[in-house]
């Protein structure tokens, strides 16, 4: 029987709208709120300083200038050369002067201050959305975990995120303070001249239409370029790791089609969004044009008919510029904003899903001291489909009500035919997974009510490929322990055997591993999650053996090291070689997700049964 699991994919056909996504993702991110009343303050006087330009600009035109009596002294001398200091008050074009001066310097040291204070609230708040996104992935079964892309969940919470922070500390504010100048300079020009003012207020629905209109089809379409650079990614990775495979069976020329698909669909998805924000962009120049043309068209027929002043006309203008500007800057702003709304929303995607096997946390249980015994009591298993838990799950079913029970400091093998369900077992065992039926008991307490702390602590799972991370081999040890020091790692080499081993590398314990463990043989990574595993001095071990080919000599050490961890705890083994059956002290055969027989080696190698007949082809084997 398969046990597959199908794929759980995350959805994205049925998008939350932008508002609604900005809203979750800053109700996720609480650091963005830390100090926001001084850097809106701060935007505020930087923004309010932007109008004083214009404004001094009127008086000095109105106030500083007599253009109607340089008009007519020009018209009775019959020459345009006046003596200026008759007609202009120097004093006060200086004082607007400075005050204008004075204001572009408060605008600039506010602004450099909001842009610091910004940056710092929303690196801390995005390095708190990576965190919690991270660990909730980790929270999530090993279900979601085996059927999503490992490119694709990373691509969300690292590239998403850094479009997220691009977002937050450019263009999201330039889309609050560009709004608020276009705002403040609309209320000045309504103060300053109401005809005019609504003159240029008309144009505003258009600009409305105009914006919504490329928000929708940005909106979606830099939703596919992010989904499309999740998947290049994932594709990416793949290809990279996956590199010594592709050589070994020369699939270069298929893989490079794989890579090269997910690149040009990429490419494709970015041209059509680039296309949407290009168009926006020439439509924020058109109505920028389009918003100065109004200004200067009706202004100059006010200025005629009397009702304003040249200066009232000319401050208008550069009002007018203060009011499209925020328009021309529109188009990369929003495509800004679009891109780090599909980030979020991908992020929220992530955080989304229900971890089915989440800690109990505070209100959990500590498993009991001491040895610990083991008790399955009806415990099912069914793979779920999409939207489904662990408890409302319907898919293939992987394990049938099993009801057994497990000593303490018992050494148990577990064998089956691949698809049997022995694996699965194991993951229930550790709470990689939580079954759809039937409670799991360590120690007498249920599984799900064990604190996560306790359970990682007291149950160690070693799995069939030793799994290793980039440093030394003593970094890798210590994952089981923390704290250990070098002379812990070096007693617990020499306790499993392994001392003579670890003399023959150059560096000792302070061999580099390498990506994933790759400067070491296979059978060498497994030594060293042995090791990993005994530092840890777990209560109960669940061991799922490795099946790679190694050198005789290497084998020897594994088993040597197998026959010391194994000592003095509770073992539950998935028996691939069935030496390690023979030498357990009971046997569990699945078959079909159903514990069809359960005793010692001995009784069942003789029964004539599903056991008897796995020994003996492996005898065969051996023998042959």
């Amino acid at each position: 029987m398969t046990t597959t699991a199908p794929a759980i994919e995350l959805d994205d056909t049925v998008p939350a709208g932008s508002w609604v996504t900005v809203k979750r993702g800053l109700a996720l991110s609480p650091e963005l709120r830390t100090g926001l009343g001084g850097t809106l303050a701060l935007a505020l006087i930087a923004t309010a300083g932007r109008v004083v330009v214009p404004i001094a600009v009127q008086q000095v035109i109105d106030g500083g200038l007599n253009v109607s009596a340089v008009a007519e002294a020009s018209a009775a001398n019959g020459s345009t050369s006046v003596d200026g200091s008759t007609f202009v008050d120097l004093g006060f074009v200086f004082r607007m002067v400075a005050l204008a001066g004075l204001a572009v310097l408060i605008t600039a040291g506010t602004t450099s201050l909001m842009h610091l204070r910004l940056a710092r609230v929303s690196e801390t708040a995005l390095s708190g959305l990576r965190t919690r996104a991270f660990r909730h992935i980790h929270d999530l079964s090993m279900l979601h975990q085996a059927s999503e892309q490992r490119g694709a969940l990373v691509s969300r919470v690292t590239s998403d995120v850094d479009q997220i922070s691009r977002f937050m500390q450019w263009a999201g504010l330039q889309l609050l303070t560009n709004t608020a100048q276009a705002a403040l300079a609309i209320a000045v020009m309504l103060f300053y001249s109401l005809p005019l003012g609504l003159a240029v207020v008309a144009v505003v629905p258009l600009i409305a239409l105009t914006i919504r209109w490329f928000q929708k089809r940005l909106d979606a379409a830099f939703l596919v370029v992010r989904e499309r650079v999740g998947r290049m990614l994932a594709v990416s990775a793949e290809v990279v790791v996956g590199a010594p495979v592709i050589r070994a069976y020369g699939i270069e020329s298929r893989v490079r089609g794989r890579l090269a698909g997910a690149i040009e669909d990429h490419r494709a998805a970015a041209i059509k969004a680039g296309g949407y924000s290009a168009a926006f962009s020439g439509a924020a120049e058109m109505l920028s044009a389009l918003v100065i043309a109004v200004a200067l068209v009706v202004g100059s027929g006010l200025a005629v008919a009397g009702s304003v002043s040249v200066g009232t006309v000319v401050a208008f203008l550069f009002l007018a510029q203060l009011f499209v500007q925020p328009v021309t800057m529109l188009g990369e702003a929003v495509n800004e904003a679009q891109t780090a709304v599909a980030g979020w929303r991908r992020v929220i995607d992530v955080l989304d899903i229900p971890p089915d096997v989440a800690d109990p946390g505070d209100d959990g249980q500590a498993l009991p001291a001491g040895p610990l015994d083991i008790e399955f009591d009806a415990v099912e298993f069914r793979y779920p489909l999409r939207g489904e838990t662990a408890a409302t799950a319907s898919g293939t079913q992987a394990l049938r009500p099993v009801s057994l029970a497990i000593e303490a400091k018992a050494n148990v093998a577990v064998v089956g035919e691949t698809g049997s369900g022995k694996t699965t077992f194991a993951k229930l065992l550790c709470r990689l997974m939580d079954p759809s039926a039937g409670t799991v008991r360590i120690g007498g307490v249920d599984i799900r009510s064990i604190k996560f702390r306790s359970l990682r602590d007291r149950v160690v799972m070693v799995p069939q490929e030793g799994s290793l991370f980039r440093g030394s081999i003593a970094d890798n040890v210590r994952m089981g322990k923390p704290d250990a020091a070098d002379t812990d790692v070096l007693a617990t080499f020499a306790e499993l055997g392994l001392d003579e081993w670890l003399d023959e590398l150059e560096h000792g314990i302070e061999t580099q591993v390498g990506e994933r463990g790759g400067s070491l043989s296979i059978g060498e990574r497994q030594l060293v999650t042995l090791v990993r595993a005994a530092i840890a001095n777990p209560d109960l071990l669940v061991l799922d053996e490795a099946t790679s080919s190694v050198d005789p000599a290497t084998e020897v050490r594994i088993s040597r090291a197998f026959a010391h961890l194994t000592s003095s705890r509770t073992v539950v083994t998935i028996a691939h070689r069935l030496s390690t059956a023979e030498a357990a002290d009971r046997v569990l055969v699945f078959d079909e997700g159903l514990v069809v027989e359960d005793g010692p080696h001995s009784q069942l190698s003789t029964d004539g049964g599903i056991y008897a007949g796995l020994f003996d082809a492996w005898q065969r084997g051996t023998a042959g």
